[in-house]
């Protein structure tokens, strides 16, 4: 069985009720039908109810396809989220006239779905801008309450039969820290250990990465790194963690036993950090167009409940995957 498939299964015996802030786009829409006939999880779609309609009939859903519409321009739940916008904001800043213009909204209104127990995660960002839906996400989602920053993640799926062996990785932070301090690297690092274990099911082995591995090279990026290492050694001492490595030090098995001798994490590492958001953003589409993986994400982490972003350069097959890693977020 391969990986996407595993985690459809897996959050199939356990599904979710997941609201789509964009259910008037096409790919949104076949998304969400696959997932609703595969049981990962309950689907309700936001938008013009028309115009929703439209596309779940050009999609080929018939009546036994339960999927929930709402439209904020009609829906009875608007004036709960407007005042319930109104309360959260409203040190900001925010008038009720504001709130109610928020309410209607449809990034907010999923995310007030969410907020107010009336789904259990949200996905956007097949048109919304990854600032919109973050932004969304952030505001009225809001951060956990045991998480030190709320950051993202790849879920790096890689081709049938690689030559290293290994099925998928977690990259992160690839789509939301800029420029992450020492602090701030070792939370990410201990955030994507923890979905590594969710999500994969895989014990983590977490390779901070770096142009420069064990000293081989001097600079300030490189000691940033380093010391992020020494955080996770004094505060999570279980954790499986190593750096600064350079990626063929921690994905080698050969290479990493030269580089770092000793290392438990030196090339057979299965989350790897990047030292910033260029290196993150960079690695993690090198890996998909040129090295064939599955990318799947960003994928939030640190929120209260779960809200994911797409690439507005989505398929369907994407919108369904990222449906099943959200199910699987809110109920494991």
């Amino acid at each position: 069985m391969n990986v996407l498939q595993g985690l459809r299964d897996r959050a199939a015996a356990r599904p979710a009720h997941i609201v789509l802030s964009e259910g008037h786009d096409p790919r949104i829409v076949a998304g969400a039908l696959e997932a609703l006939r595969s049981g990962i999880a309950r689907i309700t779609l936001v938008g013009p109810i028309a115009e929703v309609s439209a596309q779940l009939k050009k999609a080929g859903a018939t009546d036994a396809d339960e999927i929930t519409i709402q439209d904020p321009e009609t829906s009875q739940l608007t004036a709960e989220f407007a005042k319930s916008y109104f309360e959260l904001r409203q040190h900001k800043g925010v008038s009720e006239d504001v709130a109610n213009t928020q309410a209607h909204d449809p990034l907010v209104f999923a995310a007030m779905m969410v907020r107010n127990g009336h789904a259990d995660g949200t996905v956007g960002g097949a048109v919304s801008t990854t600032s919109d839906t973050v932004r969304a996400a952030l505001q009225i989602i809001g951060k956990a309450k045991d998480a030190a920053l709320v950051s993202s993640f790849f879920l790096m799926i890689l081709p049938a039969k690689h030559l290293s062996g290994r099925s998928a990785m977690v990259f992160g932070d690839c789509g939301l820290v800029i420029d992450p301090n020492a602090e701030e690297l070792a939370d990410i690092a201990v955030a994507s250990a923890a979905s590594c274990q969710k999500l994969l099911g895989d014990t983590p082995r977490v390779a901070l990465l770096s142009f420069s591995t064990k000293g081989s090279a001097r600079h300030a990026s490189v000691t940033k790194v380093s010391d992020a290492v020494a955080i996770l050694h004094a505060n999570h001492p279980d954790l499986a963690a190593d750096g600064e490595l350079q990626f063929d030090a921690a994905f080698v098995p050969d290479v990493g036993a030269s580089k770092a001798p000793g290392s438990e994490v030196a090339g057979h590492a299965n989350v790897m950090i990047f030292p910033n958001l260029d290196a993150g953003n960079i690695g993690y589409k090198i890996a998909q167009r040129i090295g064939g993986a599955d990318a799947i994400g960003p994928v939030l982490q640190g929120l209260a409940k779960p809200a994911n972003d797409l690439s507005r350069g989505c398929t369907a097959q994407d919108v369904t995957n990222m449906i099943a890693v959200t199910t699987l977020q809110a109920t494991l």
